[in-house]
C-alpha cells in the first residue's frame, strides 16, 4: 500500500514537471513568437520609411533635369517604388517572407536610382560644358553682331555723307516783279509775272542728267500759290504742291536759271517766300517782299 502511494506520488510530480516545463515552453515560445512580430513590425516601418525616402529622391532628381527621356525613365520607377509602398502598407507583420522580399526590391531600386543618378551628373557636365561653349559662342555673336552694327552705321553714315554731298544747292536767289513788257517793278498792280532767278552751284558729286525743279512761292498767309491741286512732288515721304516747275540738264557745272510765275490771282502787300526743291530735297529759300 505504502508502495503505491509512492508511486503515485512520483507520478504527480512527474506530471507537474512536465505541466511546468511545457508551460515555460509554451511561454518562451509565445514570448519569441512577439520579439518576432515586433522585430517586423519594426522592419516594416523601416522599410517604409526607406521607400518613402526613394520615392522622394526620384521626384527630386526629376526637377533638376531637362531631359524628357531621361524624366520618363525616372517616373517608371518612381511609379514602381509608389506600387510597392502600397503593397507593403497592406501586407501583414506576419508575413516575413514578402517584407523581406520588399526589403531585396528595396536595395534593386536603389542600385537603380544610384545609374540614374550617374547619368544625371553625366548630363550635367555636358550641360554644364555646352553652357560654357554656348557662352562663348553669344560672346563672338554679339561681337560679331556689334561689328555688323557699326558696319552699318558707318555704311549710312557715308552714304548720308555721299548723298549729302551729291546735293544740289541753289545760292544768290532773287525773286523780281515783271511787267507784261518784260520790266522789271516793285508795284503789285503793275506785275504780270514773277521771276525767280538762283544759280545751282557747281557740283561734280551730283549724278548729272535731267532734273525736275520745284518752285514753292508762299504767301504771306501761307498759302502756296498754285494752278492746279494735281500739281503736287514727293518731299519728306508726303506729297506737297508746288507752283511752277522746270526741267532742266546738269552737267554738274554751275548753272543760271530763272523760272516764271504767270499772276493770274490778286496778290496782297507783305513779305513771301519761295522754296527751291530738286532731287527730294530743298535746296534753297528766300523771303521777300512785295508792295502796292
Amino acid at each position: 500500500m505504502k508502495n503505491k502511494q509512492t508511486l503515485w506520488i512520483v507520478i504527480i510530480v512527474a506530471l507537474l514537471l512536465i505541466v511546468i516545463v511545457a508551460v515555460f515552453f509554451i511561454f518562451q515560445q509565445r514570448k519569441q513568437m512577439q520579439d518576432l512580430q515586433l522585430q517586423s513590425e519594426l522592419t516594416k516601418d523601416e522599410l517604409a520609411d526607406d521607400y518613402n525616402e526613394l520615392s522622394i529622391q526620384y521626384e527630386g532628381y526629376k526637377l533638376t533635369i531637362n531631359n524628357d527621356s531621361l524624366i520618363a525613365k525616372l517616373e517608371t520607377e518612381q511609379m514602381k517604388v509608389q506600387r510597392l509602398q502600397e503593397e507593403l502598407r497592406t501586407v501583414k507583420s506576419t508575413n516575413t517572407k514578402r517584407i523581406n522580399e520588399l526589403k531585396k526590391e528595396l536595395e534593386t531600386l536603389r542600385v537603380i536610382l544610384r545609374n540614374y543618378v550617374q547619368q544625371i551628373d553625366s548630363l550635367n557636365k555636358i550641360n554644364e560644358k555646352l553652357t560654357v561653349e554656348n557662352k562663348q559662342v553669344t560672346a563672338k555673336y554679339q561681337q560679331a553682331t556689334q561689328t555688323v552694327s557699326q558696319l552699318s552705321q558707318e555704311k549710312e553714315q557715308l552714304a548720308e555723307t555721299v548723298q549729302l554731298a551729291a546735293k544740289l544747292d541753289a545760292s544768290n536767289i532773287s525773286v523780281n516783279g515783271i511787267t507784261d513788257k518784260n520790266k522789271k517793278t516793285d508795284k503789285i498792280k503793275n506785275m504780270d509775272q514773277l521771276e525767280v532767278h538762283f544759280t545751282i552751284n557747281r557740283n561734280i558729286t551730283a549724278p548729272p542728267g535731267e532734273k525736275t525743279i520745284y518752285i514753292r512761292i508762299q504767301k504771306p498767309d501761307d498759302d502756296v500759290l498754285i494752278k492746279s491741286r494735281s500739281n503736287v512732288f514727293m518731299y519728306e515721304n508726303k506729297e506737297i504742291n508746288y507752283s511752277v516747275k522746270r526741267d532742266i540738264e546738269y552737267t554738274g557745272e554751275e548753272i543760271e536759271i530763272s523760272i516764271y510765275w504767270k499772276i493770274e490771282e490778286f496778290l496782297t502787300p507783305g513779305t513771301y517766300r519761295v522754296d527751291i526743291f530738286a532731287d527730294g530735297n530743298r535746296i534753297g529759300q528766300k523771303s521777300f517782299r512785295l508792295e502796292k
